[in-house]
């Protein structure tokens, strides 16, 4: 009665570790693409025009998921090679998540997915919300600047459509897409029907995703083929006057894909070329910095919830823009001070901080109240994070008599046969950038949890040789075995939950730490689900062989 109890108890946990964590995955997933920022509904107010604009007009050329290293080929992209030579460049750094709607979010904005209130996740076209933060042309549209977007539809949604005079948008991504995209441009270049376009260039990134990604021929050959139609636009242009902007949203790894902290998919071109520029080359600038140089180019404000700064030695700015500038970035910057540290109730303690800091360095600031509060968020966690492993050990020490230790060396050989498939076999990156789609990433983590844990099943019980004798007993054992890889399959997403908490809340999370949280959290669904089958196996064994014996 007391084993039938124990498996009784053990059936049921198992249970409902299998239905934790799978509403505690499908929550992890859906809280990203549920994200939105801590200043949403109140956003810091735009303030004055900063005067006279050092350009006619402005033509930004973005080139979507283009690689620094790709967009440094000469070969390759000869166009922007030569545009670099004539203007100023220099490496552009994005945060993640690097996804497309993020990164435009952050272009056009000037601030990190975390405050911008674009998508953290790419949405469907439906989901898309539309920019609560004052953006680039917002502030140009309202300063009189005629304005243009020809690109992927997503800019529909995301930019205000009142801000934007003249559009062309597709659901297209590839080759043929770019062109509609051009037929629809072009003639507003030609015929200076406005002012400030966007022309959003997306065939690279469609080779990334279907054509065999930046290690594919295919990668190099449609960057080409943007690079030639940078040429017809910068052909349109008199750079006496007029002002060149190419850039791009992020990069990708070598497979393909995109969206987490992968180095490759967080390095970017920055080449400006034309009326208002300095050239040279530069040193790195963040992602953040470009809204707020395009603005100062321009001569309009400084978008209100912007956290970079102009890049004032890349532009000839005139001297009245100059002499404004330091208080304008000031205003600014305490003005998305003020909205963030009331969205948290911390207008005190942003004071305070301010008082030890100067106003221009209100980022440090509104750094530190988020540290201080992931810093209480995380003491609360850690209480219920260190009960749970301090009872696992306990229990564990409990059963040394049953030797506990095999089950602990079988929980490393699980994570390490796991791992050896991920990482070495087919080279996969910790990272959302090699999520293909959530079924692709169920499938082959469920496959590999599998395959895993029966050969940590083999290899234990033929160490305890347990398959020979008291079927009941061994039974349990299996059971205990799959407790403890349960337990250290599960030690990422204890880390994740003690440093991000259990879902996307106020603040985005450490992309890596939440992923290997995610898979753990897969594994334990399947671990949970199996274990029960094997412990099953092996009584049926013991059973077999006892009667054989016989």
């Amino acid at each position: 009665m007391k084993n039938a109890l124990k498996w009784i108890v053990s059936i049921l946990l198992l249970i409902g570790f299998a239905t934790g964590s799978y509403f505690w995955a499908t929550g992890l997933i859906s809280s990203n693409f549920n994200y939105r920022s801590q200043i949403k509904d109140n956003p810091p107010l735009p303030g004055n025009a900063l005067g006279t604009a050092s350009t006619e007009r402005l033509v930004i050329v973005l080139i979507d998921a283009l690689r620094y290293d790709t967009s440094m080929k000469p070969d390759v992209m000869p166009t922007l090679a030569q545009l670099r030579t004539q203007g100023a460049s220099a490496l552009m750094h994005s945060q993640p998540p690097s996804f497309s709607e993020p990164g435009y979010s952050t272009l056009l904005t000037g601030a990190w997915p975390e405050i911008n209130d674009g998508p953290a996740f790419n949405l469907d076209f439906e989901d898309i919300p539309t920019f609560t933060q004052d953006n680039l042309f917002s502030s140009a549209h309202r300063n009189g600047w005629k304005t243009a977007i020809s690109g992927y539809y997503w800019f529909e949604k995301l930019i205000p459509q009142s801000d934007v005079d003249l559009s062309f948008y597709t659901p297209g991504e590839d080759e043929s897409a770019d062109i509609e995209v051009m037929d629809a441009a072009m003639p507003w270049l030609q015929k200076d029907e406005a002012q400030v376009v966007l022309i959003h260039i997306d065939q690279v990134d469609y080779a990334g995703h279907h054509q065999g990604g930046p290690q594919s021929p295919n990668w190099d050959a449609a960057a080409t083929r943007a690079d030639a139609m940078l040429a017809d636009i910068a052909s349109t242009l008199d750079f006496s006057k007029d002002t060149l902007v190419v850039l791009s949203d992020h990069g990708q790894i070598m497979t393909g894909g995109h969206g987490g902290q992968d180095p490759d998919c967080l390095l970017e071109p920055f080449v400006i070329v034309g009326s208002g520029v300095n050239p040279g080359q530069y040193p790195d600038i963040q992602m953040v910095d470009v809204a707020p140089t395009l603005s100062a180019l321009l001569g309009i404000n400084l978008p209100a919830s912007a956290q970079g700064s102009v890049q004032s030695d890349m532009l000839t700015l005139p001297q009245e823009v100059l002499a404004v500038l330091p208080s304008a970035t000031g205003d600014q910057q305490l003005g998305l001070l003020m909205a963030y540290s009331s969205a948290l109730g911390k207008e005190d303690t942003a004071l305070k901080l301010l008082k030890s800091n100067s106003v221009s360095d209100t980022q440090t600031v509104i750094h530190d109240l988020r540290a201080q509060r992931l810093f209480s968020d995380r003491v609360k966690r850690a209480i219920p994070t260190g009960v749970l492993l301090a009872l696992a050990v306990t229990l564990l020490l409990r059963q040394r008599k049953n030797n506990s230790i095999s089950w602990v060396l079988g929980g490393i050989l699980f994570v390490a046969l796991f791992n050896l498939r991920y990482l070495l076999i087919d080279r996969k990156v910790y990272s959302l950038s090699s999520i293909i789609s959530q079924t692709d990433l169920i499938v082959y983590i469920a496959s590999t949890t599998a395959v895993a844990l029966i050969l940590v099943w083999l290899v234990v019980n033929f160490y305890n040789k347990t398959f020979s004798s008291l079927p009941n007993q061994n039974g349990l054992k299996t059971l205990w075995l799959g407790f403890t890889v349960i337990l250290i399959a599960g030690l990422p997403v204890l880390a994740s939950y003690f440093l991000n908490g259990p879902v996307v809340s106020w603040t985005l999370p450490d992309y890596l730490i939440s992923f290997l949280g995610l898979i753990g959290l897969i594994q334990i669904l399947i671990l949970s689900a199996l274990t029960p089958v094997l412990a099953g196996l092996t009584v049926a064994i013991n059973a077999i062989n006892r009667k054989f014996k016989k």
